[in-house]
């Protein structure tokens, strides 16, 4: 396994990062609903994700992209059901390539350690019930559910909330 370094996105990196959540999303079968095009649209859009929010990118150590996560802080553009005092994260995408490496623990760590930098007392995500090897990298951190936050965005798409406090 060669070495993951987790840091903030580059500029020039944009593109390629925005390709990567849509390819990561498509291979999971997570973009099939009726929401799923207009959804992929803003997956692609790392650019606006990093101007809003705080844009995360996972490199090895020859500097290729392995995964990337979105955090938003309470009241920004990105956050969905975060509270006062708690960090967000959403839009988690590892390459297929890079899968099985510990990428998205390394990317949720991250935010971890972000959110303590922030002072944080605790971070949320939403995520959907086909998740699974997400929810089972959640629940090894320490993240429960937290299913007063559940919601629908659209029509027949429920997320799923976790939290952990920090």
């Amino acid at each position: 396994m060669s070495e993951i370094t987790v840091r903030r996105a580059l500029p020039g990196e944009l593109a390629e990062l925005g390709e990567l959540t849509v390819a990561a999303y498509q291979a999971d079968g997570l973009l099939g609903h009726d929401a799923g095009e207009s959804y992929a649209g803003e997956l692609r859009d790392a650019a606006h994700r990093a101007e809003h929010a705080e844009l995360l990118a996972a490199v090895d150590a020859s500097g290729s992209l392995l995964g990337t996560v979105t955090v938003a802080a309470h009241g920004s553009h990105y956050a969905e059901i975060s509270r006062e005092g708690e960090l967000e994260f959403r839009m988690l995408a590892v390459a297929e390539r890079a899968r099985g490496r510990g990428v998205g623990e390394a990317l949720t760590r991250a935010v971890l350690d972000r959110a303590r930098e922030l002072g944080a007392s605790r971070v949320v995500l939403c995520s959907l019930a086909a998740m699974k090897t997400a929810h089972r990298l959640y629940e090894r951190l320490g993240f429960r559910r937290l299913p007063q936050r559940d919601w629908t965005p659209v029509p027949g798409v429920t997320l799923l909330a976790y939290a952990l406090e920090l």
